[in-house]
């Protein structure tokens, strides 16, 4: 199979003749005699100060608070143990008592085992349960599966109405290349510990001693600095699992804590990327991609895989493809990824949904690369867009169309920015996509295809809105900082968006068409076939024109419409 691919990464469409970069202090206009290299080096610096920014002091609670309805799911669990006689110590791992000595709440309670398999515990719960007129809720049990981080089989039950999993405490060994431990034994809690991805997620709570318990001696060290550390040595514990790296990525972004400098070593070292690439699924890399897109710190988190040299691991290209992609390219990426999450700040959180803001930043992320494509043999171009999400991410297949749509999407508004800032008539022959508006008046031009862009959009039309106003050239004054450029990206945005409102469009994909394809077929006396949609498209165009128009006056005019042109036929 022969990929040819088409890179037109730093192309920009006619009606947007510049990008912009975010630096400390201004916004770059792409357009430049200057190399690339040279434009790119200029953004080096913000890149590196917002990583090697100084640790600061997280505060760290003594010990754990334990919420009332914790306090009852451990005390069950204990009385079971007394019930039963049973010598087990009982451990939550991870996440929840590194989120609890935090001073956040967490609901997701995993309880590690010294001595038992965790289905013979919950059995016993079970019964226990029963002995006191309690039912047993949920019970079943969670298969092994390695490339959903589940090396072990887990056993879960609900109590109190919430989930709790059980697992023994283990040590592992892992094959030469593959992340599936190649010997599980039944280990002590301090080997538990060690084999944890970072010291962060290694502590535990000791549920029959109300303590928390360091193994590591640096768990909640780390939690105090800032500090993103591995247990063991970083390039070993990366490669025994690579998808340790995205998760202290994730992590370091999340909390804003500061990756250790030999664990960047480590994650940005060749060894370490071949493992990730060969070792990790597709499916679990995207996973921690969008956990990380749809956390408090997207910007933070790429940034990261980009200063770690790993963008091009994890959004990898077509196998046969050899890049020609110019270095450092990743960063225009990040750069629109980064301005994107500071309109949608400055614009106000409750703009965009959880899910808007989520494609927003993909949009973004990827923005340089939409018109970027590669081919199959003889098969038709394909976005490499399209194949970072499908084949690099494994994401679905709505997140790919959905992100395309978002770029085509930007042209078009792009060409009606101008207009819908301004209050001008649109004259349709400026409009290279959609030009057959012969019979709506010039001043309903606007509403029309507004109308039509905003039926094709839908909920996502404020997305493709900010994605065209990163694109559209902004007047820059030396002068003025990055802010003050921002800021007219936002007052563009609203006056665009108070048009679409003032027109009456916000929610113009929910009015229904005066007519059908029945209504047409009848009135033009057709038998079906692709005119039917283009006279429904042509009554659309008159009901957005005439928004007070009723369904006699559309079949009316539709009936005059169809004379003239048999006429001039």
């Amino acid at each position: 199979m022969r990929v040819v691919l088409k890179t037109a990464l730093l192309a920009i469409p006619r009606l947007s003749p510049c990008i912009f970069l975010r630096t400390p202090t201004i916004f770059l206009p792409l357009l430049t005699r200057r190399p690339a290299k040279t434009l790119l080096r200029t953004t080096t610096t913000s890149f590196r100060t917002s990583l090697l920014a100084p640790m600061s002091t997280h505060q760290v609670r003594d010990t754990i608070e334990l919420t009332t309805l914790e306090k009852s799911i451990f005390d069950r669990l204990l009385a079971t143990l007394r019930h039963f006689q049973l010598q087990t110590q009982l451990r939550v791992a991870g996440g929840w008592v590194r989120d609890k000595l935090l001073g956040k709440d967490c609901y997701d309670i995993d309880i590690a085992l010294d001595n038992m398999m965790g289905t013979e515990f919950v059995d016993k719960v079970r019964e226990y349960l029963l002995s006191i007129g309690e039912d047993a809720q949920g019970v079943c049990v969670i298969e092994s599966n390695p490339d959903q981080s589940k090396h072990l089989e887990t056993a879960r039950m609900r109590l109190f109405d919430m989930w709790i999993d059980f697992v023994n405490l283990r040590s592992e060994e892992y094959a030469e290349n593959s992340r599936i431990p190649s010997k599980q034994t039944f280990g002590t809690a301090e080997e538990d510990a060690y084999r944890r991805d970072l010291t962060i997620n290694s502590l535990f709570y000791n549920i029959n001693t109300d303590a928390v318990e360091d193994f590591t001696k640096r768990g909640i060290a780390d939690l105090k600095s800032g500090k993103i550390v591995t247990p063991l040595p970083p390039k070993a514990t990366f490669l025994d699992d690579p998808l340790r790296v995205l998760r202290a990525i994730r992590f370091g972004a999340r909390f804003d804590f500061t990756l250790d400098e030999d664990l960047k070593g480590a994650a940005a070292c060749d060894d370490v990327k071949d493992a990730l690439a060969a070792k990790i699924s597709r499916e679990r890399i995207g996973t921690e991609i969008d956990l990380m897109i749809s956390g408090n710190q997207p910007v933070k988190a790429i940034t990261y895989i980009c200063e770690l040299t790993l963008f091009w691991t994890v959004f990898t290209l077509p196998a046969e493809y050899v890049p020609v992609i110019p270095d450092g390219s990743e960063r225009f990426c990040i750069s629109y990824m980064e301005n994107a999450s500071s309109l949608i700040h400055l614009l106000g959180e409750s703009t965009f949904t959880a899910e808007q803001r989520r494609l927003t930043l993909y949009a973004a992320l990827f923005l340089p690369l939409r018109n970027t494509t590669y081919s199959e043999k003889k098969a038709k171009k394909i976005p490499v867009v399209n194949h970072i999400f499908r084949e690099s991410l494994k994401r679905k297949a709505k997140d790919a169309e959905t992100v395309l749509d978002l770029h085509r999407a930007s042209y078009k508004f792009l060409s009606l920015i101008p207009y819908l800032a301004s209050d001008e008539d649109i004259q349709a022959v400026e409009l290279g996509w959609m030009r057959d508006l012969i019979d709506v008046p010039v001043s309903s031009r606007s509403r029309v295809i507004t109308g039509f862009l905003l039926r094709e959009l839908k909920d996502f039309w404020r997305v493709a809105l900010l994605i065209s106003i990163m694109l559209h050239p902004i007047d820059i004054n030396d002068s003025e900082d990055a802010d003050s450029h921002l800021g007219k990206r936002r007052d563009l945005f609203n006056a665009v968006e108070n048009s679409i409102t003032k027109l009456g469009l916000e929610k113009v994909w929910e009015v229904k068409p005066l007519i059908n394809g029945k209504d047409v077929m009848t009135v033009l006396q057709l038998k079906g076939g692709p005119v039917v949609k283009e006279w429904l498209d042509k009554a659309m165009a008159w009901q957005l024109a005439y928004p007070s128009g009723t369904a006699e006056e559309c079949i009316e005019w539709l009936r005059e419409a169809n004379s003239k042109r048999v006429k001039l036929e």
